[in-house]
């Protein structure tokens, strides 16, 4: 076994549209992470909140699934 790094792969460009879509993409991921984050530091420094003060997962899920509905439909 030879202890070169493996080459790095060739990529293919992506034309500006594409690389956009992939930026907003990834941001909009950050934008999630960065949101659940927030919730586990509060969790972290506040404890869990009480039962009484939170949603029926039930009802969050119905919530969810209609908001889904009435969304555009995109292409993946």
């Amino acid at each position: 076994m030879s202890q070169e790094p493996a080459p790095a792969p060739e990529r293919q460009p992506l034309d500006e549209t594409a690389a956009e879509a992939v930026r907003k993409y990834a941001a909009d991921e950050r934008a999630k992470t960065a949101m659940l984050i927030s919730v586990l530091e509060d969790i972290a420094t506040h404890g869990y909140p009480a039962p009484e003060s939170g949603v029926l997962w039930e009802e969050a899920r119905d919530a969810h699934l209609a908001h889904l509905a009435g969304e555009q439909p995109r292409v993946a």
